[in-house]
């Protein structure tokens, strides 16, 4: 048995690479087993997939279902859809931007993208750092690692980050709701005196991680310093900021919980021997199941899309990574 299976008390591997979900069992053999793969084309072809594909609309957007006109406008709505679906496309069928589907989708978002360098409409018209992350994040494991458009972002991440460090959400800064009346405010800046949203601060930094030079610049070492010290703390503000939501999860990966922390704490070079690392990987390992998997509290997606599966393959990368 590799070094890194021996951590576990049930060797999850097995369970992984025979599951009945072909794209896991895929990426456990290519990532986990170290099997050579041929590129992840053949899993655009799965029904899942395709059925995703098949909403595209003409301009590379997904209509979001419903939505209250109250909060958002229609082309906002649709930005949010858009990040949605190219998670899935990129992170569960290793879709690139090789495909005129990932592509038509990214022009859209960069169509967003302001001359600062955020990508602003979810918010209406103020920043929006962790959602300007979220979509990097996707674009640069989609291919567009040197693509100009990224590293304005990254220099407008930079920029927009409060004094200690971090990242929060403007607005909150200001002591403002995320209502409508803000939204369609001028576009107001943050008080970078108020401290760091580690809700905030662990999306931007799964940007970071996913980027090979932009995880080695010191904003995200800083940054991950403080990630690594909320663990299992209250965030220092309201949104989601009951400690509770640390274990409650999402793949792909949405806002910040205990599994997409360490995955980008392990990637921005953070140790398994560090306190708070060495805590979140004992609190993974003591949760999994005799048949090598996990059942953990999840907010999305819980049947249909199996995200026990993907959750599991999540810490077994990050455990490899730490392990081996």
């Amino acid at each position: 048995m590799a070094n890194w299976r021996s951590v576990f008390t049930y060797d999850p591997l097995p369970a992984l690479l025979q599951s009945c979900n072909e794209a896991v069992a895929f990426f456990a053999a290519r990532d986990l087993a170290g099997e050579k793969r041929k590129d992840p084309q053949s899993l655009w072809e799965l029904p899942q997939a395709l059925a995703i594909v098949r909403k595209q609309q003409g301009d590379g957007s997904w209509k979001y279902p419903g939505g209250n006109p109250n909060i958002r406008s229609a082309e906002n709505y649709a930005q949010l859809e858009t990040f949605r679906n190219l998670g899935f496309l990129v992170e569960s069928y290793g879709f690139n931007n090789s495909s005129p589907v990932i592509t038509k989708a990214a022009n859209f978002l960069f169509s967003f993208q302001t001359p600062a360098g955020d990508i602003r409409g979810i918010l209406g018209n103020q920043y929006a750092p962790y959602y300007t992350a979220a979509m990097l994040e996707l674009l640069i494991k989609a291919g567009y690692t040197h693509d100009k458009r990224i590293d304005k972002a990254f220099s407008w991440l930079a920029s927009i980050r409060q004094h200690d460090g971090g990242w929060a959400i403007p607005l909150r800064t200001l002591g403002r709701k995320l209502d409508v009346i803000a939204m369609e405010a001028k576009t107001l800046e943050p008080d970078r005196s108020k401290p760091y949203s580690h809700m905030v601060t662990g999306i931007v930094l799964r940007a970071y991680a996913a980027h090979e030079q932009y995880r080695r610049r010191p904003e995200a070492k800083e940054a991950g310093k403080l990630l690594l010290n909320s663990l299992f703390k209250k965030d220092n503000y309201t949104d989601r900021g009951s400690k509770d939501y640390w274990l409650k999860f999402t793949y792909p990966f949405w806002f910040t919980d205990l599994i997409s922390a360490t995955d980008s704490l392990s990637l921005l070079g953070f140790k398994k021997d560090e306190s708070q690392m060495e805590k979140a990987i004992e609190w993974l390992l003591s949760q999994q199941q005799e048949n090598g998997l996990w059942e953990l509290v999840t907010l999305k997606n819980k049947s249909l899309y199996r995200t026990d599966l993907w959750l599991s393959l999540a810490i077994c990368r990050i455990v490899k990574r730490l392990y081996s």
